[in-house]
């Protein structure tokens, strides 16, 4: 399916899980800070309107996108443990290989994450060709991952309440 011209991000909220019994932690990577700080905000808008608020959503900034699963499983494991978290970033292709390492390390780290935890770590890690591409997908004429990111967290939470009540 192209995605150009095309917004991905819509959802409907009235069925998304009630969250407010949850603690969703985000993790955000200070690296092109106008792309994730558009990641976050989307985020932020649908877990609130899902019944997170304040505490139930703490945020750790972390450098760049290469320091988001370490990051993320500090919020999973911490004194006050998150129920799941996401991981917010922008890896921009440059000149270099430099792109697909941190793509990689990122990618695997968040995979493993949340399979060491059984917890949600949702991906929220932009790999884009260029800053347009990115400015796109983080509030743009595709919506934004942000809210994307959140909603599949709430659901893969409800999912995960409701194979409890089955065991």
């Amino acid at each position: 399916m192209a995605t150009t011209g095309k917004n991905l991000s819509h959802y409907d909220g009235a069925t998304l899980p009630n969250g407010a019994h949850f603690r969703v932690g985000i993790v955000v990577s200070e690296w092109n800070e106008e792309i994730t700080t558009g990641l976050l905000n989307g985020a932020i808008q649908v877990l609130n309107e899902a019944g997170l608020t304040g505490d139930q959503c703490p945020i750790a900034h972390v450098p760049g996108a290469f320091e988001l699963p370490l990051a993320a499983k500090w919020m999973l494991e911490g004194v006050n443990p998150c129920d799941a978290v996401i991981a917010i970033g922008a890896v921009i292709r440059g000149e270099t290989a430099h792109f697909d390492y941190v793509c990689q390390g990122v990618t695997q780290g968040l995979m493993q994450l949340g399979l060491d935890s059984g917890k949600p770590a949702i991906f929220c890690v932009l790999t884009d060709d260029n800053i347009e591409q990115s400015r796109d997908r983080s509030g743009g004429k595709h919506g934004n991952k942000g809210i994307e990111a959140a909603v599949a967290c709430l659901n893969m939470l409800g999912l995960k309440a409701q194979q409890a009540t089955k065991s």
